[in-house]
Parts: structure tokens; C-alpha cells; sequence
């Protein structure tokens, strides 16, 4: 497990690459309370000599249609230059193997249509695609 300003520099650097809003003070508390809490969830972070090379989180829910509790794979990212040499595989096998000793019934995530080599190694760990779109609200004023 990482501490909260080594996940939030390797976030900003992953939400930079896909262009997604990003507000450093808003993330730092929203990782601090997964860190926190283990019942949100768990958060991985990737080292090699030269420091942070990646992270992971899982966040946790409950499913009826699963019928019992569930995860997300939140955020998994990989630094450019050390794709490719089994980081995301290694992250993703120490997400669901807490999954395993979490109870978690179904894993869940969303990636890029683009992305091919994320899907490539999301299909290798077992994730399948399926006809259904996600949808998300962002819900005004929940947190602010």
C-alpha cells in the first residue's frame, strides 16, 4: 500500500494522459479516506529503483445482481516508460487476489476503446466485454 501523495502524483500523471479533470486537493482526501478505511477499499502502489512506477485501486460495493459484495478497479496505471515489462499484471494479480480473501463476487472496470493493450491484459486476467454501456452522474454537492 502506497501513501496518499505517491498515489496522487502518479494520478495526476495518468488523468493528464487521458484528459480527464484533475484537482490535487480533491484527490488527496478522496485517496486518504480509500488508505483509510478498508472498507472502500485498497490501494497498490508499484516501486522500482528509481521510485514510483505505477499504482492500482479497488474500491468496494455490494451487488444484488452479483449477490454480495463487488469491487471496481478505480484507477490502474502504468508510468510510459515501464509499460510493458509486467507492472499492470503484477498490480491487477495483487488487486484480485484481495478480491479472493475479500469476498468480492465480481470485479468490475472500465477501459478506453482505444486502449488495446490495456484490454489485451484485462482479457488475460478474465475481464470479458458484454453489450452494456456504463453510465455515470456525477452527483452535485456529495462531498463538496
Amino acid at each position: 500500500m502506497g501513501d496518499a501523495a505517491q498515489v496522487v502524483t502518479l494520478m495526476a500523471a495518468f488523468y493528464a494522459e487521458d484528459r480527464m479533470p484533475f484537482d490535487a486537493e480533491r484527490a488527496s482526501d478522496a485517496v486518504r479516506q480509500l488508505i483509510e478505511d478498508a472498507s472502500l477499499g485498497r490501494v497498490w502502489v508499484a516501486e522500482s529503483e528509481r521510485g514510483q512506477v505505477g499504482y492500482a485501486a479497488l474500491t468496494l460495493g455490494f451487488s444484488l445482481e452479483y449477490m454480495g459484495r463487488d469491487g471496481f478497479v478505480d484507477d490502474l496505471y502504468v508510468v510510459p516508460e515501464w509499460r510493458g515489462r509486467g507492472i499492470g499484471s503484477a498490480l491487477l494479480k495483487q488487486l484480485t487476489d484481495a478480491c479472493v480473501e475479500l469476498g468480492v463476487r465480481a470485479l468490475h472496470l472500465e477501459v478506453g476503446r482505444k486502449k488495446t493493450d490495456a484490454r489485451a491484459l484485462y482479457r488475460r486476467f478474465g475481464f470479458e466485454e458484454h453489450d452494456r454501456l456504463l453510465m455515470t452522474r456525477v452527483v452535485v454537492g456529495a462531498g463538496d
